[in-house]
């Protein structure tokens, strides 16, 4: 077993109900809900939106304040137009946006929304990182 890898990405949320409502309406599924969690499985992994005050106690920390910002979930696309969509798409169901998509100094073309928890989002493509066709992405000489 690969020690590189990330099977569930858990975000604390502040509302899990006004958190669901914004996912599905962007275009995802649940793919489990439980009393005080919901799941929705990603290409080899989940995500999971689990209570802001439930998740530091579950973290052993009650009473933590856990901030959001100082990590980026980015999704990547095969075009610019695809970025455009998922962008409005994110828009339309509650997200703010912080950089609307542009090109970029690297080569690409990204922008970033926040979640209306304040969790943020990278929409890009990137034209050094083809994806495969069920949108995975393996990193140019990853082997």
């Amino acid at each position: 077993m690969t020690p590189q890898r990330v099977t569930l990405i858990t975000l604390g949320v502040d509302d899990l109900a006004r958190s669901r409502r914004f996912y599905e309406a962007w275009g995802w599924r649940v793919a489990r809900a439980l009393e005080g969690v919901v799941f929705f499985q990603l290409l080899g992994s989940a995500l999971g939106l689990f209570g802001r005050e439930a998740l530091a106690v579950d973290q052993g920390r009650p009473g933590a304040e856990l901030g959001t910002g100082a990590i980026t979930l980015a999704q990547n696309f095969a075009t610019r137009a695809e970025v455009d969509a998922a962008f409005a798409a994110a828009l339309a169901a509650g997200a703010k946006a912080l950089k609307p998509p542009q090109e970029v100094f690297w080569g690409g073309y990204s922008g970033y929304f926040a979640c209306p928890d304040g969790h943020v989002w990278e929409l890009a493509m990137n034209p050094f990182w083809p994806l495969a066709e069920d949108g995975s992405l393996t990193l140019p000489d990853a082997g």
